[in-house]
């Protein structure tokens, strides 16, 4: 829809026709989608808006071709750099990070976790490239959950995304699994103090879908589609049925054959945040649950 040249956190829209004769702000907010806080922040700027290279006013009417350029905002972060040599990183552009993450990492830092976290490796990778490190996860994975893990790099990029994005799970339940199913329960705190959560009436809606891709009679492997993304929804929802997942102690899954929850992000499908073109990202199972996996055929 839109030619768009990036450099330096300088993003440049063409106008399209059918924003030709109104003014600049219906376009930032309707074609660009620009948040209201990043509009303002762009209107404190001289530089923050141009058309064709002079100041523009977001009242002031555009025409077709006319080049917009946005000069996003610069921002800091007061998370501590920590040594990024394991970090796998699937995609980068000055948009976006994505990263293929590692299971018992937390991605945030939290009063029991404080420079140890994935926030910490980005924030020490984006240093060594002369950026500013900026973190902010686009839906957030469990310490002990693996796989892909969006990363905005600007105020833009997390706005655009936010609720964008698609994603398959990978995960081993306990039991015996056929067929597909949803699972719509409601998801609540019973205890604010504690991470736990359950299933029941009360909370917020939750919606699980599910597809069994095989199973050994004691153990199924699941391709899991969330269409909520609550804490914990996944663990939570298996758990519910009478299928917690394999190594998920929390929520009643036996350690005997893996430590942690058997629970991947393998796929993740999203608009670019600038370009709007449609980007797939996967990332392989890590070696605890592939072996698993992989003793379902025995």
């Amino acid at each position: 829809m839109y030619r768009v040249k990036e450099m330096s956190r300088i993003v440049e829209y063409t106008v399209p026709p059918e924003y030709s004769g109104k003014k600049l702000v219906a376009f930032l907010r309707g074609g660009v989608k620009i948040s209201s806080r990043t509009l303002t922040a762009l209107k404190k700027d001289p530089d923050g808006v141009k058309r064709n290279g002079e100041h523009i006013r977001t009242i002031d009417i555009i025409y077709e071709g006319d080049a917009i350029t946005l000069k996003l905002p610069d921002e800091k972060s007061g998370i501590s750099p920590a040594d990024f040599s394991d970090l796998d990183i699937i995609f980068e552009d000055d948009d976006l990070l994505v990263i293929n993450k590692s299971p018992y990492i937390a991605v945030h830092p939290t009063h029991n976790h404080q420079g140890d976290t994935l926030a910490n490796k980005v924030a020490g990778y984006m240093l060594s490239k002369g950026k500013d490190p900026v973190f902010r996860a686009v839906g957030r994975l469990d310490k002990s959950t693996s796989g892909v893990v969006l990363c905005a790099l600007n105020k833009h990029a997390a706005f655009r995304l936010s609720g964008n994005a698609q994603k398959t799970y990978l995960a081993i339940a306990e039991g015996k699994i056929e067929g597909t199913g949803t699972v719509d329960k409601p998801i609540f705190r019973p205890d604010p103090g504690k991470t736990l959560r359950a299933a029941g009436e009360e909370g917020e809606r939750a919606v699980t879908n599910y597809e069994a891709v095989k199973t050994n009679g004691e153990l199924t492997l699941l391709r899991v589609f969330p269409e909520t993304g609550r804490t914990h929804q996944i663990r939570v929802h298996f758990s519910s049925i009478g299928h917690p997942l394999a190594g998920d102690e929390m929520y009643g899954g036996g350690r005997e054959l893996i430590r942690r929850a058997a629970l991947h992000c393998a796929v993740v499908s999203v608009p670019h945040p600038v370009t709007g073109e449609t980007l797939v990202f996967k990332a392989e199972l890590p070696e605890d649950m592939d072996l698993l996996v992989k003793s379902l055929n025995n």
